[in-house]
């Protein structure tokens, strides 16, 4: 890599950690519920819903499944009736059911899996009405259940956890819409199209330039960590995408909210510290890998952004991945095979390193539970995490939590590579084939939305094992961490003793590094030397 290179990583690092403290605090405040208006008292009461009841885990984890439940309805009845909707200029059909339902879950659960062209497929009101609409609300879920999980640890001999319809508008309300609108508009400044014209013909030419509200939601796809496209090719679309700056402004939402949520975290638990380790942790993953991605793909042009360089596109590769995000602005499939394995690699380490918009960090406070737990082993002690022991319960949670994503991941895979159908839609065979299906199902059965590209996954068994790696890797992780966090809140506090491990030093977070590592070598090692590993070899 050379000096430039090098700048420009280092600046976009630069750029994002000073952001973390002053939008970590504001959203602290959101979700204490300091901030309030008008509004959002109108809202809770055409809804009758009383902000300051709070609720057990197991009502906030029903409405939280109750909520999303209706989403996936409310999505899949508007893919299969969109012929019959307003705002289709281009009068595009319905969808096939296995197409519709699999679209359905993946927005509902903020994975945004795409196996559609959405220029070529959706109707404006669909994008609008159907997909914008759960990126906004499916983030929003993620901030409830870590919201949730802060009180747990916060709170001392209490049934309480919050109240999930709050937390929910508030995070909307005043974190993900004024952020959005900000993107948007400055993306507008950039070129970003927003209108809701009909597509326009080209010249002497068959073919015609897509048109519509892309704008609006590519900013909402970025901070929400959604990552589903307007155009196909997503942000590589110069209508997506247009400008160095727009690039630049892109990846580093793609990160804000998951970073700056680890200081909120240690605001909600009233000890600042527990939230830095916790991004401390997040970089010692996240740059090592950033910068073997892009030393290996420095001077490999085929499939990359070629208006800002090889750099960009592994920055944006690795950030994407970090986080649940999936957008794209290079073809991961034309990656080396080291290039191709660190993306996937961080969705299978399950989407922690950053994360997802709430999920990324309640998913590394369950990394930081068995770390504590691993800990007490070595010196037979009772674990404590912010002064709360770890016993049976914790420990079942918390294994669920880790180990669902995996096991959605491999046997996806394994049911595609021995079924002809799952066979069908493969571009290449070989290492490079597997990797393509074990790319596909990393990125589902990890809510994280992205494609390696080379494997039409758009067929009725793709979509359903799909859809359900989907479900379960974002319902049976946050149902763990609720009943986590309803358990701690029942728990009083105990006082710091002379066995206490703290779990601010840097030796927790190296501890919780390795946690994290471990566990994803140990579940993914023999499917990777089964795909990048041997391409790499060969």
């Amino acid at each position: 890599m050379s000096g430039n290179d090098l700048t420009q990583l280092g600046f976009y690092l630069l750029v994002l950690l000073l952001c973390v403290k002053p939008l970590g605090n504001y959203m602290a405040s959101v979700l204490e519920g300091r901030r309030t208006s008008t509004l959002e008292r109108g809202l809770y009461r055409l809804a009758g819903v009383n902000p300051d009841q709070g609720m057990t885990w197991k009502v906030y984890a029903a409405a939280f499944l109750a909520f999303n439940a209706l989403g996936v309805l409310a999505v899949y009845s508007i893919l299969r009736l969109q012929h019959l909707l307003p705002l289709n200029p281009q009068g595009f059909g319905a969808l096939e059911p296995h197409t519709a339902l699999n679209i359905a879950i993946s927005f509902a659960t903020n994975t945004n899996w795409q196996n559609y062209g959405g220029e070529s497929t959706l109707s404006y009101f669909t994008q609008m009405v159907g997909l914008t609409v759960q990126n906004f609300v499916s983030a929003a879920s993620g901030l409830a259940v870590v919201a949730a999980l802060a009180r747990g640890l916060a709170s001392k001999n209490s049934e309480s956890i919050g109240n999930f319809w709050a937390d929910l508008v508030r995070g909307t309300l005043y974190i993900l819409l004024p952020l959005s609108a900000i993107l948007a508009i400055f993306l507008v400044s950039q070129g970003v199209i927003q209108n809701l014209d009909g597509y326009v013909p080209v010249a002497d030419s068959k073919r015609v330039l897509p048109m519509g509200p892309a704008a609006s939601q590519v900013a909402i796809k970025q901070l929400g960590t959604n990552g589903g496209g307007f155009f196909n090719v997503n942000s590589a679309h110069p209508f997506e995408n247009p400008t160095a700056l727009s690039n630049f402004f892109q990846v580093l939402s793609i990160l804000l909210i998951p970073a700056a949520l680890c200081v909120t975290f240690g605001r909600m638990v009233n000890d600042n510290r527990q939230g830095w380790a916790l991004l401390a942790a997040m970089v010692l993953i996240f740059v090592p890998l950033l910068l073997i991605e892009a030393q290996v793909e420095v001077g490999n042009m085929e499939g990359k952004e070629v208006r800002f360089g090889t750099t960009n596109s592994a920055l944006w590769a690795v950030a994407t991945t970090a986080a649940s995000n999936g957008s794209v602005n290079a073809m991961h499939d034309s990656f080396t095979p080291i290039g191709g394995l660190i993306p996937m690699f961080l969705m299978q380490l399950g989407e922690v390193v950053f994360g997802g918009v709430g999920s990324g960090l309640y998913g590394m406070v369950v990394f930081a539970i068995i770390a504590v737990f691993l800990a007490g082993l070595m010196v037979g002690r009772t674990p404590e995490y912010l002064g709360k022991k770890i016993e049976a319960f914790e420990m079942k949670m918390a294994s669920i939590a880790i180990l669902v994503p995996p096991v959605c991941v491999l046997l996806g895979t394994a049911i595609s590579v021995v079924t002809p159908m799952g066979l069908s839609g493969l571009q290449d065979r070989g290492a490079h084939g597997f990797s393509e299906i074990l790319y596909a199902f990393s990125s589902m059965g990890n809510n994280n939305g992205s494609a390696f590209g080379g494997y039409g996954a758009n067929n009725p068994l793709v979509n359903l094992t799909g859809g359900v790696a989907m479900f379960f890797a974002r319902y049976w992780v946050a149902w763990p961490v609720l009943a986590i966090a309803g358990s701690l809140a029942r728990k009083k506090t105990v006082p710091v003793g002379p066995g206490t491990l703290p779990t601010h030093t840097p030796l927790f977070v190296g501890l919780l590094v390795g946690a994290v590592l471990i566990v994803g070598v140990l579940a993914f090692i023999p499917a990777l030397a089964l795909g990048p590993i041997v391409e790499a070899l060969q």
